[in-house]
């Protein structure tokens, strides 16, 4: 690891708005209350990277509590520096694996969850570690409360065609959906937050699938 990631790492250790591997096990059913000192909705972003939506997210509904999900520290770390550096106090950082989501977060605590340019894990050897395979969205739907939203992002075609594949497979109701979201009518002031890596693609005129649904039916 590049000296510019270790000292990342040990900065992110004394930030108060980020909590580390087995420190969040003690909020868990208690992040609203014990992290934010309130009792707003928590909203997760999953994949967070470095926290572009998270923070953006924030900004717009001071009314909520955003948590990135990340296990890279290194990543983080932007996020989490800039929330501090702007003030943003209803944004926080959780660094874990993702598949331990359980552990971390009681059920019903969620309110809505974000998946944003995820690795699409495209190989069919690795379909276990794609956020929305069977079991990563059972236990979505363990931490979503009624009524909750998943959204998911991906310039990724082949990932997105494959979370409509479970989606169906399931029977989830689908509420938005679009394989163009640029050129849609859909985007909205929530929608058109970019992260470093949407950038990137849309820089080479690259698609970007979006679709938002729930658990309601199930």
């Amino acid at each position: 690891m590049g000296k510019d990631k270790l000292r990342k790492f040990a900065e992110i250790g004394t930030f108060d708005n980020v909590v580390e591997l087995d420190a969040g096990k003690a909020l868990k059913g208690q992040w609203a209350k014990t992290h934010f000192k309130n009792d707003n909705p928590i909203v997760v972003e999953l994949a967070c990277g470095k926290g572009e939506y998270t923070v953006n997210l924030a900004k717009l509904f001071p009314e909520k509590n955003f948590i990135g999900v990340d296990y890279k520290g290194n990543r983080i770390w932007r996020g989490a520096k800039t929330a501090i550096e702007e003030g943003i106090s209803n944004v926080g950082f959780l660094r874990i694996q993702i598949e331990t989501i359980l552990e971390y977060f009681a059920e019903n605590e969620v309110s809505e969850i974000w998946i944003t340019f995820p690795d699409p894990q495209p190989q069919d050897s690795r379909e276990k570690k794609r956020l929305t395979n069977p079991t990563f969205l059972g236990r979505y739907k363990f931490v979503l409360n009624d009524g909750g939203f998943m959204n998911l992002k991906t310039d990724n075609d082949g990932f997105y065609n494959y979370t409509l594949e479970q989606i169906e497979i399931l029977g989830l109701p689908k509420h938005v959906e679009t394989a163009d979201l640029y050129h849609s009518d859909l985007v909205d002031e929530v929608l058109s937050i970019k992260t470093y890596y949407e950038k990137k693609y849309l820089a080479v005129d690259k698609n970007i699938n979006y679709v938002k649904w729930s658990f309601d039916q199930i």
